[in-house]
């Protein structure tokens, strides 16, 4: 490769999914080895894509992507693939080798530490929470001791010592790491490049810098591109005028006008396109569920699981929860915090009484709520107790769900749309009680102080997971349950 250091270089690549929907417009950027690299950019605009084409599960359009030879590539998913939930913590290692190894355990035990998890190599996955699963994910790349590293949105489901051991060990990690994530304390402390993807030109701008630096450099171009337009606008109009002026008078002038005319075509030609910047929801409202009254929830016991031992504690709690009660669980992974809210969602939960007909409103950190195989348009209008398509398209475009998605199957929808779907969902079904874990994976920060400001307004009852303090700041909380006291 002809530039030094350079391991990765994508040149005039492009990609689309089917005609309808190009994702990159001959992109054109390089990484270089050792680098901590961020791409930052839209929900949905094709950062994942970008992951895919590294790793060579995707192929461009054209264009080239050129990587240097013989180098091991890994990709950290934001997800467990479903399909291999039932899969146990050796069985799931093993896959991330194209050839036999001999020795896993081994290298198990020390991702396993690496990672700060403690399991036994035949427990199931689907048995471990959200944030122990988000882990697993990392460790399973990490196993392959990959010379570029992958990760997408790698601080889901974590608390906060996850992301600082996630943290320190990017610091330490000698290779190369390209990082997605919309958590930009996380991201501005180790990065110095950032890759953003442009959803409207679909072209992916570099800069160097952390994501701070990013944002000064993008509005001081925005502010000098304002001017320049401004400028120009005022030149063009004072040609206009002239030219106005020039034809009333006839004769000769009449060829002066036309060149006052054909000057203002050419400094309309001089304006730039201002910078848009990504599309925010619109505020929301969570409708509550009519007719209900005195206490729609009681929790007189809990159980809880020691992270380390998995040693399964009954707790005692006097917790009643009414109208416009919001009570937030805490805790670390691991101890049972998704576990609870799920059999509070199936209403199995041992020690806790909801009051019958009250209707709950689930977002689950997985989606697994919602139907993959159930197109947008499906999903939202089955969340109706009336079906109204006139509503739900309304409430739907609020949440940046716009015609061609509503064709989409859930199942091919990115993580971040999945979780813009859900809570369009929970507007629609207008719960008397809302159950929330984890609704910021995978959701652009821009959107977070809007949705922490209809979370906050909710008037029916709520229970909220949730392991990032800046948004839970934003929430009115009533009450507070700790797991592990």
């Amino acid at each position: 490769m002809s530039d030094q250091g350079t391991i990765l270089r994508f040149e005039n690549t492009s990609f689309e999914y089917g005609h309808d929907k190009p994702i990159l417009d001959e992109v054109s950027f390089n990484v270089r080895r050792g680098s901590k690299i961020t791409i930052m950019g839209q929900n949905g605009g094709g950062k994942s894509t970008i992951f895919k084409l590294i790793a060579r599960e995707l192929h461009p359009e054209s264009g080239n992507i050129h990587i240097t030879p013989n180098l091991s590539i890994a990709l950290s998913r934001q997800v467990i693939p479903r399909e291999d939930l039932g899969l146990s913590v050796r069985e799931f290692f093993l896959k991330q080798f194209k050839t036999k190894i001999y020795d896993i355990d081994p290298r198990i035990d020390a991702v396993l530490e690496v990672v700060n998890v403690h399991a036994p190599h035949e427990r199931i996955l689907r048995t471990f929470s959200g944030g122990q699963q988000a882990r697993l994910l990392l460790a399973s790349a990490l196993i392959v001791d990959p010379d570029i590293l992958l990760l997408d949105e790698p601080t889901n489901n974590l608390d906060t010592a996850g992301i600082e051991h996630l943290t320190a060990f990017i610091k330490g990690y000698k290779k190369t790491v390209i990082v997605i994530s919309h958590d930009s304390d996380f991201l501005n402390s180790f990065t110095d490049g950032v890759l953003y993807l442009d959803v409207y030109t679909r072209k992916v701008e570099q800069y160097v810098g952390n994501y701070y630096d990013l944002q000064k450099e993008i509005a001081l171009k925005i502010e000098k591109d304002n001017r320049k337009n401004a400028l120009l606008a005022k030149e063009i109009q004072e040609n206009k005028d002239k030219a106005n002026f020039f034809a009333n008078k006839g004769g000769q002038m009449r060829l002066v006008a036309r060149r006052m005319r054909d000057k203002a075509e050419e400094l309309e030609e001089e304006k730039v396109d201002i910078r848009k910047e990504d599309k925010v929801i619109r505020p929301f409202v969570i409708p509550m569920q009519e007719n209900i009254k005195g206490e729609l929830l009681k929790i007189t016991t809990f159980t809880t699981m020691s992270p380390k031992t998995h040693k399964v504690l009954k707790r005692k709690a006097n917790i009643s929860i009414k109208k416009n009660h919001h009570l937030l669980l805490k805790g670390p992974n691991g101890i049972g915090k998704s576990t609870l809210l799920e059999t509070l969602a199936r209403g199995d939960a041992e020690g806790v009484e909801i009051t019958p007909g009250v209707k709950l409103g689930y977002y689950r950190q997985d989606f697994s709520t919602l139907d993959f195989e159930q197109t947008v348009y499906e999903s939202l209008i089955s969340a109706m107790i009336k079906p109204n398509e006139e509503a739900m398209r309304s409430t739907a475009a609020g949440f940046l769900i716009t015609g061609d998605v509503m064709k989409t199957k859930i199942g091919s929808l990115s993580e971040g749309q999945k979780g813009l779907v859900a809570f369009a969902r929970l507007v629609l079904e207008r719960p008397g009680i809302l159950i929330l874990d984890e609704p910021t994976n995978h959701i652009n920060f821009r959107h977070l102080p809007i949705i922490a400001k209809a979370l906050s307004a909710y008037e029916g009852a709520m229970i909220l997971v949730s392991h990032v303090p800046e948004f839970v700041k934003q929430i009115r909380i009533d009450e507070t349950l700790d797991l592990a006291k």
